[in-house]
């Protein structure tokens, strides 16, 4: 069942609140000790408000609430009250949150019931494992990885022991989870969700987005997310026509662009040819399907020097105490911030503006842009992060990650929908991007694309 069509059924008084909760607290008891998605859990205190919401009604004038009444998980990265918020680090294992986070709060106002966090790779890195809960696995083959730093979060949908998650998304975090696990995770335009008290309020790379197993369940999250809020000076006012009823009935994009690398490196071959055919079969939908993409040239050494310089100013305090408590990976992002000079930084706003710029220039005649969401299938679990991609050795722990992180620079609005499966089975996920704030034309597309796909109901899948 989908989050749509439970939503649906809340409101029309067929199933209450407490159905929900208790049928995912079964789920969660049954597969997560397989799983490890969900390692923090308030399931009385879920059972407890599932009791005392106001229920819906469907003669109500106004609708009561985008959620009304729905179990979700919440990233632990996110403030949940009552919860620690570890960030996958033993330094904040002690964290008790005393106050619920303003992406939090907003989806408690519209009837979410957060029935437990989701577990996260150590200060967001890519693949969900960290010392204070271990390692989350992939549904699809427990060896893999679910990826991150959402991958509690795409775990958790892909296993059925949610609906909805939230996630944020830096270089991938969003999309890579989701493409990994077979489900659909959506990094919005930035503002387009307000974010949380942040030390970089004004920085546009940091995006709160939804997850779902369905295009459809993902546009629901983002109309309970999206909205103006003074606390985010990007943030913008909900749009008037929700996201729910855009993808209802979908209009074909009338022209997109298919790239398998953005120009800029190497793509696991079967991959690539499972994401072009793919982008082939909106073709079928009436719409223009070429080859190219614009110019993305200095995007990657601009995310890698942007990227530290905004870990330094957030954890970079953290080295002098707690160096001995900090995985590798982020020392070494935290010292490649902390050396770096302003000069770096201003040459990499101009790399950033002129690949935005080119952008703009191409979204002048396409509505989409189309490439593999990640370089490679999921890779095993214990493994921390790929070191070549077909045969091309990699320069850093972040380098597998290009197809997603660069296209963070433009501030575009992006998504993973799932689209089928290498020869021995790992999901394999379409990366989409619109024009900025075209959020709406984005879910169509992508919502146009799942109905072409017919894949089925591949998700909730029990692990294995």
């Amino acid at each position: 069942m989908t989050a749509t069509r439970a939503v649906d059924l809340l409101i029309r008084r067929e199933l209450s609140p407490l159905d929900l909760v208790d049928a995912a607290i079964a789920r969660i008891e049954a597969v997560d000790p397989v799983v490890n998605a969900l390692p923090l859990r308030r399931l009385e205190q879920a059972r407890d408000e599932a009791r005392t919401l106001p229920l819906a009604r469907p003669d109500q004038a106004e609708r009561p609430g985008w959620l009304a009444g729905l179990p979700i998980a919440v990233k632990d990265y996110n403030d949940l009250a009552g919860l620690p918020t570890t960030y996958g680090s033993p330094i904040y294992a002690g964290n008790v949150a005393d106050r619920s986070d303003l992406t939090v709060a907003n989806l408690q106002s519209h009837g979410a019931i957060a029935i437990a966090k989701s577990n996260v790779p150590e200060f967001a890195g890519a693949n969900t494992f960290n010392t204070v809960f271990g390692a989350t696995r992939n549904p699809w083959n427990g060896e893999l990885t679910a990826g991150g730093s959402s991958g509690g979060s795409a775990a958790a949908l892909a296993s059925g022991m949610v609906w909805l998650a939230t996630g944020n998304d830096l270089g991938g975090s969003l999309r890579i989870p989701a493409s990994f696990c077979g489900v659909v995770g959506m990094r919005p335009s930035a503002g387009r969700v307000p974010r949380p008290e942040s030390v970089a309020p004004f920085d546009p790379l940091w995006v709160e987005g939804p997850m779902g197993r369905c295009v459809a369940d993902v546009a629901l999250m983002l109309d309970a997310q999206a909205g103006f809020d003074p606390r985010d000076p990007l943030s913008y006012p909900a749009p008037e026509r929700p996201y729910a009823e855009v993808v209802r009935n979908p209009r074909a994009p009338g022209r997109i662009g298919f790239t398998a690398n953005l120009g800029l490196g190497r793509v696991d071959p079967e991959v690539a040819a499972i994401c072009q055919a793919a982008v082939l079969r909106l073709a079928d939908t009436g719409a223009v399907v070429d080859e190219g993409c614009p110019d993305f040239s200095g995007g990657i050494e601009a995310f890698q020097v942007l990227r530290a310089n905004l870990i330094a100013a957030v954890r970079g305090p953290l080295l002098d105490q707690h160096r001995a408590r900090i995985c590798p990976e982020i020392i070494w992002n935290i010292e490649k911030g902390l050396q770096q000079s302003g000069a770096d930084v201003a040459a990499a706003e101009r790399d950033r503006g002129r690949i935005f710029m080119r952008l703009a220039a191409f979204f002048g005649d396409h509505d989409i842009l189309a490439c593999p969401t990640v370089a490679v299938a999921p890779f095993p679990v214990a493994q921390r992060f790929p070191t070549e991609i077909a045969g091309q050795p990699l320069q850093s722990y972040i380098d597998w990650m290009y197809l997603t992180f660069v296209l963070t620079l433009t501030g575009c609005p992006c998504m993973s929908v799932p689209v089928g499966l290498t020869s021995d089975g790992r999901p394999v996920g379409l990366q989409l991007m619109a024009r900025p704030r075209a959020d709406a034309q984005l879910l169509a597309a992508a919502a146009l694309l799942e109905q072409v796909m017919d894949l089925g109901a591949t998700v909730p899948r029990d692990p294995r």
